[in-house]
Order: structure tokens, then C-alpha cells, then sequence
């Protein structure tokens, strides 16, 4: 049995459509699908061919009835008999590959350049922390015997209260 399914939405397209498709039709081990991303009247399409037995079909179908990628926009799924060639679910597994990749070499470029530049700003953060870490250092050398001269004078404070009270 051989079924076109076209979903068409104003979000079909760049959501993992084709992927999410090929998911469900290798977990019901069906040997043949085709997809590719069509527009037509300015609305997105996903046009789906699949081959395998009925009972895998009828499954198959159900499944895109009620599910979809979390991002797409759908307003129409339709279906109807195909006759024409199917490739191979294989072949459409291997193609979301390359598809996939060719997407995310230029994201893995731009984030491998941007770690450089982020390394770059670390050493001289770091650099500039330990410059930060001496000057604290020094005003707390500079700040402290002042405490200790605020301290003594909180605590004769504390005294003279005592005695005044009758504490002592």
C-alpha cells in the first residue's frame, strides 16, 4: 500500500518535520518514505510518500493525524492514494543527516570562534583579578588597624554602659 500525505501549515518548514516523520515510520519498521518541503499558494507544505503493508499505514497515518513537532503551525493535513515511486526510509534518514549538518557546521564555527574570543577575555579578566586580589589585600592591611582601634573603643563603650546599669 502506498499513501501522499501533504501538511501544510505557515510553520511546516525548519521544525524537523521530515525528521519527526521519519522517526514514526522506522518505529513501525515501514520500508519505504519519501519527504521533501514544497510551497504552494505562499503556505509551507511537507509532502510525505509512504509504502509498507496496511495495518503500518493506517498506524502510520493515525500518528500524523494527532502529532506534530512541538514548533509547527499546521492547518491541513490531507491524504490520498499514490501509485508512483517511494525511496527508501533509509535514504530519507540518511538525507535529514546531511541536512542536519550542513545546518549546524556554520553554528559549531560561529560557537568555536566565540570560545576563542570568550578564552581571550578570560586571561585578561584573570589577569586583572589578580591586580584586583593585591589592591584588596592592601586596603584591608590599611583598613584593619583601624578596626582595632573601633573595637577597643565598642568595647569601653560596652563597659561604661555595664556600670551605669549596675552590670558590672
Amino acid at each position: 500500500m502506498k499513501l501522499k500525505i501533504k501538511i501544510t501549515g505557515p510553520r511546516v518548514h525548519d521544525v524537523g518535520y521530515r525528521v519527526f516523520l521519519l522517526k514514526h515510520a522506522m518505529n513501525l519498521a515501514l520500508p519505504g518514505l519519501s519527504t521533501y518541503n514544497w510551497e504552494e499558494g505562499g503556505q509551507q507544505e511537507v509532502i510525505a510518500l509512504v509504502e509498507g503493508d496496511e495495518a503500518r499505514i493506517t498506524a502510520f497515518r493515525q500518528m500524523v493525524e494527532k502529532n506534530k513537532p512541538e514548533l509547527a503551525e499546521i492547518t491541513k493535513v490531507a491524504f490520498e492514494d499514490y501509485s508512483g515511486d517511494v525511496g527508501r526510509a533509509s535514504e530519507v534518514a540518511m538525507f535529514c543527516s546531511f541536512v542536519q549538518l550542513d545546518k549546524a557546521i556554520p553554528l559549531l564555527l560561529d560557537m568555536r570562534d566565540d570560545l576563542k574570543e570568550m578564552k581571550g577575555d578570560l586571561k585578561a579578566v584573570k589577569g586583572n583579578t589578580d591586580v584586583i586580589m593585591e589592591d584588596i589585600k592592601g586596603l584591608r592591611e590599611d583598613i584593619q588597624p583601624g578596626y582595632a582601634m573601633q573595637f577597643r573603643q565598642v568595647r569601653e563603650d560596652i563597659r561604661a554602659i555595664k556600670e551605669r546599669l549596675g552590670m558590672s
